[in-house]
C-alpha cells in the first residue's frame, strides 16, 4: 500500500495527508539535509561556518534574519556534533532519507472534466462558463461579493505548494512572476518558470491557485478573489516531499516580496506531527516557527489546511501510523501537547477545516476545539453531501496544468477559499496589518453550530464529536468564512 502524501487533498476518494514512527536520522556516507538554528544575526558568522565545516557540514544558505541555516552533511553524527557548538540553539535533520529522497507516494489523479463537459456547461449572464458547477462560491457568498468587487490587483496571494502552471488561461491574467520562485533546495531559484510543475508532478498547486484567483475572464472557473494576483512558490520535490528547508525558504521569500497572504495546503515531511521532545524534530518546529512569525511581522497572513484524517487535534494523544513517510513509517502515539502538525499548528497560522456541499464538516476533515480557526468548502463525497443542481459533484472544481479543469477535495481545497477571503479583506482594507486581517476574517465568519450527532455516513455510529459553542467550536472554529462581509465591512 502506498504511503500517504503530505498534500492535504483527496484524489477522487482516497485521503491525502499523514505521518508516523520515531526514527533517528542516519546516513551511511550519503548526504542528509539539516537546519541549524542560532540567534538571529549570527547565522552567517565565519566562526560558526568554520565550526559547521569541521563537523562535516556544508552551508547551502543562511536566513540570517531568523537565525536559520540550511546545511548538508554526510556525517551520521552531524546533528549531535553541531548542537555542541557555542551559539547553536538547535539542529536537526529535515528528512530520514538521503538526498534526493525517492517517494513511493501515490499522488492520485484528479477527476478531469472532458472536453464535452466543458463545452456543454451553461452559464448565466456574468458567469464564467464553469461557474455553475462551483457550488463552493455561493456557499461562502463569493458570487455576491463579486458583484461589488473582484479584489485588488495590488494584493498578492502566494501558493506555497507543488508549483503553479502560470500559462493556464484561468491563472495567466493574474499571475505575479516577481513574487514567484522555486524553493525546493532551501535556496531561492529565480530562473524563469522554475515555479512550474513538470508533467510528472502533482497538479495540486495549480488547482489551489485557481481556487484563489482564477480570473473572471469568460474562460473556465472563477476564483474566490478573481481580481487579486497569485504567485507560485514551489517547495515540493519532484518525488512529492515538502521538506523544512524548502518551506522556510518559501515563507522567507513571501515575506521579502510583498506577499499579503500565503496558502499552505500540506504538512511538512517526513513527520505528520513534529515532537519537541525529539531534538531533530524540535529544530524543524523552531525553524518554521521563526519563518512564519517573520512573514507575519512583515504583513503576511499565513493560511493552512488542517489535514484529512478526521483526527481530533485537541485530543491528548493521537496515533500516527505513517511517519516518517520518506523511509519506513510505523505506528507511534504522539502527545499533542508536544507534537505539532506544521505549519498549520504553528502560532499565528490560520488553521482551516473543510466543509461539504451541505455545509457540514467534511467526512475527512481534522477538527478540534481551540485548534480550528475557521471553516470553508473543501468538498466531500457526493454520497455524504450532494450539491444542488446544476452542480453535479461534491468535490471542488479548479484548473489543472495544461489548460484543463478537474475536481479535487480535501482541506487543501478549503484553505485556498480562506486565503481568497483574506485577500478580499486586504483589498478592502489595504493598510490593515496581518493581525487585523485575521481578526476581521474571524469576526466576519458566519457562526456555525456543532453538528450533533455527526454521523456522516448514516450508519448509526458517531463519526466525530464536536465540542464548543455556536460562536467557536471544534468543527468550524469561529465559523464559515464569508466573502460578502469581507468586501462590505
Amino acid at each position: 500500500m502506498a504511503m500517504a502524501s503530505a498534500l492535504a487533498f483527496l484524489p477522487n476518494t482516497g485521503a491525502f495527508a499523514a505521518e508516523g514512527a520515531p526514527k533517528a536520522a542516519t546516513t551511511d556516507g550519503t548526504p542528509l539535509s539539516y537546519v541549524v538554528n542560532t540567534a538571529p544575526g549570527h547565522g552567517a558568522s565565519a566562526h560558526l561556518k568554520r565550526a559547521i565545516a569541521k563537523a562535516g557540514g556544508t552551508v547551502v544558505t543562511s536566513y540570517d534574519k531568523i537565525g536559520v541555516l540550511v546545511v548538508h552533511s554526510s556525517n551520521a553524527d552531524f546533528a549531535r556534533t553541531v548542537r555542541r557548538i557555542p551559539g547553536v540553539q538547535s539542529a536537526g535533520a529535515t528528512r530520514t532519507a538521503p538526498l534526493p529522497a525517492q517517494s513511493t507516494t501515490d499522488v492520485g489523479t484528479p477527476k478531469a472534466l472532458t472536453a464535452q463537459e466543458v463545452a456543454g456547461a451553461k452559464a448565466a449572464a456574468g458567469q464564467d462558463p464553469l461557474e455553475p458547477l462551483q457550488w463552493d462560491l455561493p456557499a461562502i457568498k463569493a458570487d455576491k461579493a463579486h458583484q461589488k468587487t473582484l479584489g485588488s490587483s495590488k494584493v498578492t496571494v502566494a501558493v506555497i505548494d507543488t508549483g503553479v502552471d502560470d500559462t493556464h488561461p484561468d491563472i495567466a491574467p493574474n499571475f505575479n512572476r516577481k513574487a514567484s520562485v522555486n524553493c525546493v533546495s532551501g535556496k531561492a531559484n529565480t530562473a524563469d518558470g522554475a515555479w512550474r510543475p513538470s508533467a510528472e508532478e502533482s497538479p495540486h498547486g495549480t488547482h489551489v491557485a485557481g481556487e484563489i484567483a482564477g480570473a473572471k475572464n469568460g474562460v473556465g472557473i472563477t476564483g474566490v478573489a478573481p481580481g487579486v494576483k497569485v504567485a507560485g512558490i514551489k517547495v515540493s520535490t519532484t518525488e512529492g516531499f515538502f521538506y523544512t528547508e524548502a518551506v522556510v525558504c518559501g515563507f522567507m521569500w513571501a515575506a521579502e516580496h510583498g506577499v499579503d497572504v500565503t496558502n499552505n495546503s500540506y504538512y511538512t515531511d517526513p513527520w505528520y506531527f513534529n515532537c519537541t521532545d525529539d531534538p531533530d524534530q524540535k529544530a524543524l518546529v523552531t525553524a518554521l516557527t521563526r519563518a512564519t512569525r517573520y512573514a507575519e511581522k512583515k504583513g503576511t497572513v499565513n493560511v493552512a489546511a488542517a489535514g484529512n484524517e478526521n483526527y481530533d487535534l485537541a485530543a491528548d494523544e493521537i496515533t500516527d501510523p505513517s511517519s516518517p513517510n520518506d523511509t519506513t513509517p510505523g505506528d507511534r502515539v504522539v502527545d499533542t501537547s508536544k507534537c505539532f502538525d506544521i505549519p498549520t499548528q504553528l502560532p499565528g497560522v490560520v488553521t482551516v477545516a473543510s466543509t461539504g456541499a451541505k455545509g457540514i464538516k467534511s467526512s475527512f476533515s481534522n477538527y478540534g476545539l481551540g485548534q480550528i480557526d475557521v471553516a470553508a468548502p473543501g468538498g466531500d463525497s457526493t454520497a455524504y453531501q450532494a450539491p444542488a443542481p446544476p452542480a453535479n459533484s461534491g468535490l471542488i472544481l479548479g484548473p489543472l496544468p495544461g489548460g484543463s479543469w478537474g475536481y479535487m477535495a480535501g482541506t487543501s481545497m478549503a484553505s485556498p477559499h480562506v486565503a481568497g477571503v483574506a485577500a478580499l479583506i486586504k483589498s478592502t482594507h489595504p493598510h490593515a496589518p496581518a493581525a487585523l486581517v485575521k481578526a476581521l476574517l474571524y469576526a466576519e465568519a458566519d457562526a456555525t453550530p456543532c453538528t450533533k450527532p455527526y454521523d456522516i455516513d448514516s450508519d448509526g455510529k458517531v463519526d466525530a464529536v464536536c465540542q464548543g459553542s455556536k460562536n467557536r467550536n471544534g468543527f468550524y472554529g469561529w465559523g464559515t468564512v464569508n466573502a460578502l462581509k469581507a468586501v462590505t465591512r
